[in-house]
């Protein structure tokens, strides 16, 4: 091995970390690693424990005991905006946008946190003028310059889940947190969505809930399985779809086919 070459970090890492609900546990001692510049699935059932996983590393959550690492210092119980402004960036399962906003004000507003910038509708125009073309350019990157003077609320399904991946990505985060981003999204929609996220996320490390097997097959270079609140297995893809452990928990011979 070369002694000079730059061997990847783990970008995040948690220590044996367990939660509960009242007296119900609902994760187990989870140790994960996720490292720099890959796409890491966390996999599972439902109620498996993926979303309160995520909940305790994005800060909603404090777990009951265990610690949480991100880019090598210890974030255990730090709160959403401060792992935001450590560059740590989440969309979420529900929608999360200002529907009486427009699509354009939505993501002026990512932008503008960001660069740390209070909107203020007295501040000089002029002044914003990098932001207006910042925002300019991510919607037509996205798609959705079409839409940029249309309330969020009106946007179709699949254009309001990019608008919400555009947000997690607005602020550079170092680490990008998806949950469940092609939920309730068409065949084609889905397959838009899988093309954004590669586009957007390049040279990103992202950690991604899906249900959608070709979607996590498709994006994925590491996948790791929850069940019952503790990890079942961790791998590559290839050795996700050959886990007999794996196949009978969730996957099942059948899905594992189609997803190849």
């Amino acid at each position: 091995m070369n002694p000079d070459r730059k061997q990847p970090r783990n970008m995040l890492m948690t220590k044996r970390l367990n939660h509960y609900f009242g007296e119900r546990q609902v994760l187990f001692n989870i140790s994960l690693e996720i490292q720099e510049g890959t796409r890491h699935a966390i996999i599972g059932p439902n109620g498996a424990g993926k979303t309160t996983l995520f909940n305790t590393i994005t800060g909603k959550y404090r777990p009951k005991n265990g610690s949480i690492l991100f880019k090598g210092k210890d974030v255990t119980g730090f709160k959403p905006d401060k792992l935001v402004r450590m560059g740590l960036g989440r969309s979420f399962q529900i929608n999360s946008t200002f529907a009486g906003l427009t699509t354009f004000q939505n993501l002026r507003m990512a932008v503008l946190a960001r660069k740390n910038i209070r909107f203020n509708f007295f501040r000089n125009l002029d002044k914003m003028q990098p932001v207006t073309d910042e925002t300019d350019t991510l919607l037509a990157r996205i798609g959705l310059a079409a839409e940029r003077n249309l309330p969020a609320g009106l946007l179709s399904y699949g254009k309001h889940r990019c608008l919400e991946l555009s947000l997690a990505m607005a602020t550079d985060p170092d680490l990008v947190m998806l949950d469940e981003p092609a939920a309730g999204m068409s065949r084609i929609e889905t397959h838009q969505m899988v093309k954004l996220i590669r586009e957007l996320t390049h040279n990103k490390t992202v950690l991604i809930i899906e249900h959608d097997m070709d979607v996590v097959f498709s994006l994925a270079d590491r996948i790791t399985v929850l069940h019952h609140g503790e990890i079942l297995a961790t791998g590559t893809p290839e050795e996700i779809k050959a886990n007999q452990d794996v196949k009978d928990a969730y996957l099942g011979e059948t899905k594992v086919g189609n997803a190849a």
